[in-house]
């Protein structure tokens, strides 16, 4: 799902993010190589407010000017993650069961690349991701998956 260079990202906030009390939801690199935008998703249990993306931009940037993950110019982008909250552990899954999502795998599963359905949770033992689409049961592999997202709003759980 997340690039070398975004899990090295990831990796650096989570613990600083854990200490702040919220979630580092997934970080993304996009545009292009000479001048990419890092776009850093945060959440908390009960949601998170405008105070708290501009208190944490602040740490954010601190870390971003300390690993100089991109020498020369990067636009750094907080942000909550949104009504289309993407899905990137086991535990999002898990947590957001019952909603609908959208999944993009990097190959096709049973002749598919793009799934749309009910998330019925995540199956540990197998590692895969359990989809309800048009009254059948899919199970996706996590490692299988491009990316994936809840649909429309949903409240935090």
């Amino acid at each position: 799902m997340l690039t070398a260079k975004e899990k090295s990202l990831l990796a650096a906030l989570e613990p600083r993010a854990a200490s702040e009390g919220v979630e580092v939801v997934t970080v993304e690199i996009v545009g292009s190589r000479k001048a990419p935008t890092i776009r850093v998703y945060l959440d908390t249990a009960k949601g998170i407010s405008f105070d708290e993306i501009t208190a944490a931009q602040v740490w954010v940037n601190e870390i971003m000017d300390e690993i100089d993950p991109f020498p020369g110019a990067y636009t750094l982008e907080v942000s909550s993650p949104g009504i289309d909250r993407p899905l990137r552990t086991p535990e999002h899954f898990e947590r957001f069961a019952g909603d609908e999502a959208y999944v993009v795998t990097n190959g096709p599963i049973e002749g598919r690349s793009r799934f749309t359905g009910t998330l019925a949770g995540f199956n540990a033992e197998t590692e895969c991701v359990l989809l309800d689409v048009d009254g059948a049961r899919c199970d996706i592999p996590l490692a299988d998956i491009k990316k994936a997202h809840v649909k429309g709003v949903v409240e935090f759980r």
